[in-house]
Parts: C-alpha cells; sequence; structure tokens
C-alpha cells in the first residue's frame, strides 16, 4: 500500500473511533484530524505499521497494520495501564 495513503486511513481509522467512542465516555467535544498524530511508522516489503496517538489526555494510544499479502488492515486500541521510570545502573559507578 501506498505510504501516504497508508498513513490517511490510519488516521482516519483513530478519528473514528476516537469520535464514536472514546469522547463519549470522556463527555469532551469531537476530535479533528489535525488532533490525530503518528508517533512511529515503518513499511517493510508490503507490509505497514503505525502507532498513533491523539490530543487528548486520555491515556489511548492505537496500532494500525497492513498485511500486503492479505490485503487486510488491522486496527488494535490500548489504554495505558501502568509507566514507570526505571533507572539505569551505571556501570563505572560502584
Amino acid at each position: 500500500m501506498d505510504n501516504g495513503l497508508f498513513e490517511y486511513l490510519a488516521k482516519r481509522y483513530v478519528l473514528e473511533f476516537t469520535n464514536n467512542n472514546v469522547i463519549k465516555l470522556m463527555k469532551v467535544n469531537p476530535i479533528e484530524e489535525k488532533d490525530v498524530y503518528i508517533v512511529w511508522i515503518c513499511k517493510t516489503l508490503q507490509n505497514n505499521k503505525a502507532l498513533l496517538s491523539t490530543t487528548l489526555d486520555d491515556g489511548m494510544y492505537y496500532e494500525v497494520t497492513y498485511n500486503g499479502d492479505k490485503q487486510e488492515l488491522y486496527f488494535d486500541a490500548y489504554e495505558k495501564v501502568h509507566n514507570e521510570a526505571i533507572p539505569m545502573i551505571d556501570k563505572n559507578t560502584k
């Protein structure tokens, strides 16, 4: 799939999902396309994958994958349930 088309579709799915589900729970106004952004994107051979989020403070992030072999698009919605900073140990200090 063309990169531009994939990015467009990924953002549209996030926009539609958010406006049909998330904003009802948060009781806020619908978001616009400019409120959806791509965090990470990759194309390998005929496959595409993107991680996306929105400007809403809802802890949600989204994964959109295109399987070029099957010509199928997969959409996953996740909610962050835990975030922790883990300090790395400096090997030079004892």
